[in-house]
Order: C-alpha cells, then sequence, then structure tokens
C-alpha cells in the first residue's frame, strides 16, 4: 500500500484555487495538479493541450481526404512539429521577456529558461514553428503547402480553443477588471492584480467579494477559436483554391487575439516599444498585422474572383490518380495481343517452308 502511495497519489489543498461567476451563479474549486505520478505533479493544463493535439490529429485525418493529405502524412507531420513546438512555445516567450532570464552580471540563467514547470509558454510560437516546419516538410514530400495548411489551421483551432481551458484550471490568462455579469472573481485573481498595480486595497477587495471581477479572456479565446472552426470547416468544402481556408485562419485569428490580447493583464510587452505612448504588446502587434495582411489578401482575391475549384491539389491528385488507372488495364490487353501474336509469328516461317517445300518434293 505504501508502494502504491509512493507511485500514484491525489494533489493536496494547497494547490486548490476557490473561483467564481457571481452573476452566473457559478463556482469551481481548481487544482491546476491533476496528480501526483512518482512524487511529480502532472498538472491539468499538460493533459487538456495534450487531448486538445490528440483530437486535432484524430479529426484532421478524418477530414483529410478532403485536401489530398493522408493520415500517414499527418502522423509524419507530428514527428517534427510537435518537438519543433516544444522549443518555440518557450523561445518566443523567453525572447520578450528576456530580463526576467538574465542573471544580475547579464547573462542567461539556462535553469530558468529550460525550466518550463513556472509557466511562460506562448502560442505564436508554436504557430510560427508549424508553419515553417510544415512548408520544409511539404517540400520534400512534394505535397502542397497551401492545401496541407487549409487542413492544419483547423487543427490549430481545436487545439487552441480546448488548449485555453488549461488556462481556465491555472486560473491565468484573464484579464482586467469588469463589472460585467460573466466576470470571473476570486482571492487568488485580486492578489494578482493588486500585487501588479492593477488594483488598490480596495479593489482588491471587490474583487473578492465578488463585485468586481476580471474578464475570462482565455473563454473568449476559446469561443473566438470554436466560431472560427466551425466557419472554417464549412470554408474548407467550398474552398475556390488551395490556401482560402489557411488565409481565413490568419486572419479571423489575428482579428480575434487582437481585440482579447488588449484586454489581458499578462502580455509580453515589444522591446518596451511604445505607440502613442502606450507600450506595444507583442501578440497584438503580430496579431493585428496578420490579419489585416490577411485580409487584404482575401479581398483582393474576391475581387478578382478568383476560383481555381478543379485545380486544387486534391484535384490533381484524383485526376492523376484516374489517369493511372486508365494506363494500367490496357497493359495487360497490350500484354494479351503481343502473347498471341507471337505463335502466329513462329508459325508462319513453318508454313512456308513446309507449303512450298512438300509440293517441291512431290514434284520431283
Amino acid at each position: 500500500m505504501d508502494f502504491l502511495q509512493n507511485l500514484i497519489a491525489l494533489p493536496g489543498p494547497e494547490t486548490v484555487q476557490h473561483i467564481f461567476f457571481p452573476g452566473l451563479g457559478l463556482q469551481f474549486d481548481l487544482n491546476r495538479v491533476a496528480i501526483v505520478l512518482l512524487g511529480r505533479p502532472i498538472y491539468w493544463y499538460g493533459i487538456i493541450i495534450v487531448s486538445g493535439l490528440i483530437l486535432a490529429v484524430a479529426l484532421c485525418s478524418r477530414w483529410g481526404k478532403r485536401y489530398g493529405i493522408s493520415q500517414d502524412n499527418i502522423l509524419d507531420l507530428m514527428l517534427f512539429a510537435v518537438p519543433a513546438a516544444l522549443v518555440a512555445i518557450r523561445v518566443y516567450y523567453v525572447i520578450f521577456n528576456l530580463d526576467y532570464y538574465k542573471n544580475a552580471d547579464g547573462s542567461l540563467n539556462w535553469g530558468l529558461i529550460l525550466n518550463y514547470g513556472d509557466g511562460g509558454l506562448a502560442i505564436y510560437g508554436a504557430i510560427l514553428s508549424s508553419a515553417v516546419v510544415l512548408l520544409i516538410f511539404c517540400h520534400v514530400k512534394k505535397l502542397s503547402f497551401l492545401a496541407f495548411a487549409d487542413l492544419g489551421v483547423q487543427g490549430l483551432f481545436i487545439g487552441q480553443l480546448i488548449g485555453r481551458w488549461g488556462n481556465f484550471m491555472n486560473v491565468e490568462a484573464f484579464g482586467g477588471t469588469t463589472a460585467l455579469p460573466w466576470r470571473m472573481c476570486g482571492d487568488t485573481i485580486a492578489s494578482y492584480l493588486l500585487r501588479h498595480g492593477y488594483v488598490d486595497e480596495a479593489g482588491a477587495q471587490a474583487v473578492i467579494s465578488g463585485s468586481l471581477g476580471v474578464h475570462p479572456t482565455f473563454f473568449y479565446e476559446s469561443a473566438w477559436n470554436f466560431v472560427g472552426l466551425i466557419l472554417t470547416y464549412f470554408l474548407g468544402k467550398r474552398r475556390r483554391y488551395d490556401g482560402q481556408c489557411f488565409l481565413f485562419y490568419v486572419f479571423w485569428y489575428g482579428l480575434g487575439r487582437a481585440w482579447i490580447e488588449g484586454l489581458r493583464t499578462d502580455s509580453l510587452y515589444f522591446f518596451g516599444l511604445e505607440l502613442f505612448g502606450v507600450p506595444i504588446r507583442t501578440s497584438q502587434l503580430l496579431a493585428a498585422v496578420s490579419a489585416l495582411a490577411a485580409g487584404a489578401v482575401l479581398l483582393w482575391l474576391l475581387l478578382r474572383k478568383v476560383d481555381r475549384r478543379g485545380d486544387l491539389f486534391v484535384d490533381r491528385l484524383a485526376a492523376r490518380a484516374a489517369a493511372e488507372a486508365a494506363i494500367r488495364p490496357a497493359e495487360p490487353a497490350a500484354e494479351r495481343t503481343e502473347h498471341e501474336a507471337a505463335p502466329q509469328e513462329r508459325e508462319e516461317p513453318g508454313e512456308d517452308q513446309s507449303g512450298p517445300g512438300a509440293d517441291n518434293d512431290k514434284g520431283e
């Protein structure tokens, strides 16, 4: 029994956070640790992220035929995309929060940098690394990057809308104060706001009592991505050109993230630069620029009435397969003709020799 307790155990109450939504009549006691395995905590955040990844791969494998992408293509890509994302998701955060990871002498504290357990992950790092890995993968495998990206962004939507609930379990990625009916309240939220100067003592007490709360921005983004997934799914069935779903994802996600990032209290800032006296939030800047660029391209293609249905990557694959199938039945027929003709050719010399030869013998 002692062996089992040392092997696996339930988390203690020290990691429990009480969260409530007074306007909705909801309250939760959230423990960010799911289970303790071999003395090490296993966090709900990681479990939820992995669950989102598995669901994304499963559904994309099911939808892949619509884009000319096989399940093997997806699984092969994951072997490279997942490790790259695990590195990039941390690198992005560290780059834009570099001072925190420096020692007193200005050198980098690699212990802190490599300690994923302290938080500090940025989804844009994973998005950017996945795009680069996909580009290289498609070049090597002779696949269409745009067709694969049309499918892949649906996986990103799935992973992101599920992954944001990991932020809920950690009680993080929330916004500034609000009195809206769906405001989120709690002791740890009030403590965070007070510690970072977003509220004073009176404001912190208001958050604890429930008269004031914060924007549940994790939910905003999850809901925004869910709507984006539905729209992209149906767009994928009627897309006019490879890359249309990809462009829509960049536009839709960027549009929502630019708005939601402006509400958050834990943003990364762009090397201390300001715009009109306001610090520039890195992800908000990237989201806004990417949304504008993708929106402009989508509008331009719409105005030009670009329609390449029939020349999609999946259509080209189907046409190639049909052409190969048409050649295959002809090959056995040609072989049969050759086999039938060969005996006749061998008999003709014999017939010529025996016919006239026999007549000559009789004449002699």
